[in-house]
């Protein structure tokens, strides 16, 4: 962390965010963009904004500045985390909907990896995404359930294998709208809405926009596991098996097939009042375990949908 530092702004010409990064090339250039909005930077004694242009021989004070060996996970105690299993290589917890698995800055301290490394200080230095701390993926922050992290490197490196070349299993609940009767499989090539400012996946074929992304294919299995209702609506239970992990795969997927997750409404779901969260839960994952070899599958409690299958 930069603290209390002065320069003298050397040639004109330049934005101040542009001049901060080039004076204290540790930083980012989102983190003197922050600064100045935060009103951690002064020129000649005044606040100034990140655009402004520079003229040459200003005085530039910076009282605060983070550097980019700074964006860790910072340990949080008061943050609570379920855990499911552990061993010396690996541990698993079950997020509760609403918390996302990992903060997007240092400042972020409500996730779950800030519970872990609290508990667990030694996963804050494994991986290579430092604000991921060894946890292996993500699930999205209204989805609950299962959450795998490394405990060291090794570990780290053969659970990512797996996980890149897709032997990793992963089970789902999802809890949809309506009435369904059978299983099935979707194959979809996703692509993010271009013409959203959001993310929202979309299949390309159905773009109303030019996409330059490359599309990311993706494979769910879906089957039936209960039906139940909810006043005068009808919702079913499914059980969802995945080996890809494209971002919203599961709730893209279902949507597009006419299977809208309870609750989650950026995929067409009708909003349920006072519900926290959408209906879809990591259960369970299968794979080789990193240090022994042995097929491994860890599962955690089925969620209070108020559903026992």
């Amino acid at each position: 962390m930069i603290e209390d530092a002065a320069f003298i702004a050397e040639t004109g010409g330049i934005r101040l965010d542009a001049a901060l990064l080039s004076r204290f090339p540790s930083s980012t250039r989102a983190f003197c963009r922050a600064a100045c909005a935060e009103g951690e930077v002064s020129v000649d004694g005044k606040p100034a904004t990140k655009g402004l242009k520079l003229c040459g021989g200003e005085r530039i004070h910076v009282r605060r500045l983070a550097e980019a060996s700074d964006n860790r996970v910072a340990p949080n105690a008061a943050v609570q985390v379920r855990c499911l299993f552990e061993d010396e290589a690996l541990l698993a917890f079950n997020k509760p909907a609403g918390q996302p698995v990992q903060p997007l800055t240092y400042r972020e301290t409500g996730t779950l990896m800030n519970g872990v490394v609290a508990r667990w200080p030694g996963v804050r230095d494994v991986g290579d995404q430092p604000l991921m701390a060894g946890a292996l993926h993500r699930i999205d922050a209204d989805t609950s359930g299962l959450v795998l992290v490394a405990r060291t490197p090794a570990a780290f490196d053969a659970l990512r294998a797996q996980f890149a070349s897709q032997t990793v299993k992963k089970t789902y609940l999802a809890l949809v709208e309506g009435s369904v009767a059978v299983g099935g499989t979707l194959e979809n090539d996703l692509v993010h809405d271009p013409t959203l400012p959001f993310c929202r996946m979309i299949d390309i074929r159905r773009a109303r926009a030019r996409v330059k992304a490359a599309p990311l294919h993706a494979v769910t299995h879906f089957a039936p596991v209960c039906r139940t209702s909810c006043g005068n609506e009808e919702r079913t239970l499914l059980e969802v098996t995945i080996y890809t992990g494209v971002t919203h795969q599961i709730r893209a997927q279902l949507a597009l097939a006419g299977l809208h997750i309870v609750n989650d409404r950026l995929y067409g779901a009708f909003a349920v009042e006072g519900q926290n969260g959408h209906c879809l839960h990591a259960l369970a994952a299968a794979f080789r375990h990193p240090v022994s070899g042995d097929e491994t599958e860890i599962r955690t409690q089925y969620p209070d949908w108020g559903l026992i299958p």
